[in-house]
């Protein structure tokens, strides 16, 4: 009887510490994830000058962001349990010294090979963040307050997105591309000093094993159909184009075999067996795939057809951003009160509608109608990420969040990926190839007859984009029976 009120008053006061430092935590989580969004969009905006200032050929420029993207995918799930393994906090921080050193050499870049293979070493740099981000918070937050949590990080992304838009443009416009990168050396810097004095582990320790085989394949496998499809950008379909495309799918497939026969696989399979992960993953992944490409076709159809500049093409997008991130946390608070199901699903049905209105824009539509359509794809978005988040963590065993925030990330981004690379394919059916390349980094732009082919040639992306979309809320609405099956009587 005496030892029992010692040890609630040692319990209350530890979760009473953690407490007075969990609002500061999140700041510098929030930070991280804002640093990768904003590098994510800055680079888009920098493209025609990295190719005219490095001399990089088109069909090799765009392999900055897909370099970038790729490597995070890989990487999403081997970091995550590196953080199962050797702390979370650790192997964050960790992924802000690599990201830090990569933006530094990026910035020194002198060639096409150079800035691919430093956007690498950012992207690895990015994957410890990313991956860990959502098992930091998860260690932080109870599962009750855990969707408000996410809710926040989307205002870190969101954020981060406006601030890559913002500032990319100013400073490609008026300065250099190199101080895209050079920015985030004493932003990246002084969130690692203050990350290392305020984050503190709080997960246990567990004994994991690296997939490297399984890495690999999945590596080759992605590199292969992305190569294919980005040269389809340009060129028309050859023996070399098949030999990759059929070697990636190869390689894809033997990657799934290596998976069911590993210990400690890279995508562990057996999740997919909670009822609730399943679709959540795929939900995330169909996500991904429709609506990382809308930035890129909206910025085709500003520059392109409307003769917008880049940083005017741009701002027009802030907007849908910051109304994003003040959705995200009252999003948050719903999955929290009701579940994730109805948030996620209600965020995934209003971006479908944002992707008709884009794909109903004109030659002559006012450009009012596209700050709309962003103000709704950003509601939506932000009515999904977190409540999706949210409901991964919270089916998750408590010594796997860091498996299963990789594999989240796994999923979206390997949907991020190829969204471009199909976006690009479908929107140049109406038009040169190699011209729809150029329009989109910004080194020409349309007029008459050809604007308005091009303009159906974006009609049909956003509506393949609307499918993919409509795809995931589907997914997403199946886990209501699994919701009300764990809620029954004796479950």
């Amino acid at each position: 009887m005496t030892g029992r009120p010692t040890t609630a008053r040692q319990g209350a006061k530890g979760q009473a510490g953690i407490t007075s430092h969990t609002g500061l935590a999140m700041v510098v989580v929030m930070t991280g994830v804002l640093i990768t969004a904003v590098d994510t969009t800055i680079v888009v905006l920098a493209l025609p000058e990295i190719e005219r200032g490095l001399h990089v050929a088109l069909s090799t420029v765009i392999w900055v962001v897909i370099g970038y993207l790729l490597v995070i995918t890989l990487l999403a799930t081997q970091v995550g349990r590196l953080g199962d393994m050797f702390g979370r906090v650790r192997m964050y921080e960790a992924g802000f010294l690599v990201f830090v050193l990569g933006s530094l050499a990026c910035a020194l870049a002198w060639n096409d090979a150079a800035i691919i293979g430093f956007r690498i070493v950012q992207g690895i740099g990015g994957a410890f963040v990313t991956a860990n981000s959502g098992a930091v918070i998860a260690d932080l937050y109870p599962p009750e307050r855990r969707g408000r949590a996410y809710g926040y990080n989307s205002v870190g992304w969101s954020l981060g997105a406006v601030l890559g838009i913002v500032v990319g443009g100013l400073i490609v416009t008026y300065i250099s591309w190199r101080w895209i990168f050079w920015i985030n050396v004493p932003i990246g810097a002084a969130a690692l000093i203050l990350a290392t004095n305020v984050l503190h582990e709080h997960g246990e320790r567990a004994h994991r094993r690296l997939d490297l085989a399984g890495m690999v394949t999945l590596g080759l496998g992605l590199f292969g159909v992305l190569w294919a499809m980005t040269t389809l950008a340009t060129s028309s379909f050859d023996a070399s184009v098949a030999g990759y495309l059929i070697g990636g799918v190869v390689l894809i497939c033997a990657f799934v075999l290596v998976e069911l026969h590993q210990a400690e696989p890279m995508l562990d399979l057996s999740l997919f067996k909670v009822p609730t992960l399943a679709p959540s993953l795929l939900a995330s992944l169909f996500q991904g795939l429709a609506n990382f490409a809308v930035l890129f076709l909206v910025i085709m159809y500003l520059q392109g057809p409307r003769g917008l500049s880049p940083i005017h093409a741009s701002l027009l997008l802030v907007p849908g951003y910051v109304v994003g991130s003040g959705v995200g946390p009252y999003a948050g608070r719903l999955a929290d009160r009701f579940g994730p199901v109805l948030p996620a699903t209600v965020g995934l049905g209003v971006q479908v509608v944002a992707l008709f209105i884009y794909a109903h824009l004109s030659l002559s539509s006012g450009l009012w109608l596209v700050v709309v359509a962003s103000v709704v794809n950003g509601v939506g978005a932000s009515g999904f990420f977190p409540a999706n988040s949210s409901a991964v963590m919270k089916a998750s065993p408590p010594q796997m969040f860091g498996i299963s925030s990789g594999m989240l990330r796994t999923f979206a981004n390997i949907g991020m990926v190829f969204s471009f690379s199909v976006a690009i394919l479908v929107a140049s059916r109406s038009i040169s190839k190699h011209l729809a390349f150029a329009i989109f980094v910004g080194t020409t732009s349309l007029h008459g007859h050809l604007a308005a082919a091009f303009t159906t040639g974006l009609h049909a992306a956003f509506y393949a984009s609307m499918g993919f979309m409509a795809l995931a809320a589907v997914l997403s609405a199946t886990r209501v029976r699994h919701a009300r099956g764990r809620s029954a009587p004796g479950r």
